[in-house]
């Protein structure tokens, strides 16, 4: 099946799950659970993915596309947490729909001088633009410290200044949470998406509860990222096995069952998304 454009995805007012791709394997898992869930996704790249290729895009972006168009499910292809301007302008020449531009790490003002200049960029070329704030409400730390929450007005400010098409807000979930435990202000997403005024994105949603995606999905939430989930499926299949065949040299022998794990992991968190 041809690319899905992110934008057709997003545009429907349903809630679609974005998974991680960091091999081979994790492409094959996501197509396959997103074909078992019934159920449509993005397949995103991230610069510290393609860093540990060795700082080439091509190549795993090459292959993720080609596990997407031969599936028979509808995935798009999304570069995530891009902060080289270089890596941004590439994203056109390998079939991506969308890209996250994240200049969360600069003062405000930089912040959005660079983000506006990405959606510009970006929408010259029909690449919908994803971004965040990074620093919110006059705390410290990045968006998703622990306790830093979006603030509403600023939240609507800076989607005006930019231009932005979504929007990454931090509810109450954190990068690489290993335990689904986080739980999320329902009423602040709820008030996000009334301010915004574009779809908002979950990061972190690896330590969020079914329930909790549930409910924050109700409340406003439209994409929703996941990545931790599927490496904790992926690394626990391989120790299982490897623990019990000590002497396999194979790697097929453990990549099988990881990329099995992942792609249940995936179906179970686009059927909580996006039910039915």
């Amino acid at each position: 099946m041809p690319l899905t454009r992110t934008a057709d995805l997003m545009n429907t007012g349903a809630a679609v799950a974005a998974f991680n791709v960091i091999t081979l394997e994790h492409a094959e898992a996501i197509a396959t659970g997103a074909e078992a869930a019934g159920a449509p996704a993005i397949l995103q790249i991230s610069e510290n993915a393609v860093r540990f290729h060795g700082g080439d895009l091509a190549p795993l972006a090459a292959a993720t596309a080609a596990v997407a168009r031969a599936s028979s499910a509808r995935l798009a292809l999304h570069l995530d947490h891009v902060e080289s301007t270089d890596l941004l302008h590439a994203a056109s020449a390998h079939d991506f729909g969308s890209v996250m531009f994240d200049a969360s790490k600069l003062p405000y003002g930089d912040n959005v001088k660079a983000t506006a200049a990405a959606v510009r960029w970006g929408h010259e070329r029909g690449i919908w633009v994803e971004a965040e704030l990074g620093r919110i409400g006059g705390k410290a730390g990045d968006a998703h410290t622990p306790g830093v929450r979006t603030d509403p007005a600023e939240a609507a400010a800076y989607v005006a200044d930019t231009g932005v098409d979504a929007l990454a807000v931090a509810v109450g979930s954190t990068h690489a949470m290993t335990e689904r435990t986080a739980t999320l202000d329902h009423a602040l997403i709820t008030a996000l998406r009334e301010a915004a005024g574009v779809p908002l994105v979950l990061h972190g949603s690896s330590g969020v509860p079914e329930a909790e995606l549930r409910r924050a999905v109700a409340a406003g939430m439209t994409k929703i990222n996941v990545g931790t989930a599927l490496n904790t499926a992926y690394t626990t299949a391989v120790r299982t096995y490897l623990d019990t065949h000590p002497t396999t040299v194979d790697p097929r022998r453990y990549l099988v069952p990881a990329r099995e794990a992942m792609a249940e992991t995936v179906a179970a968190f686009l059927r909580a998304v996006s039910p039915g």
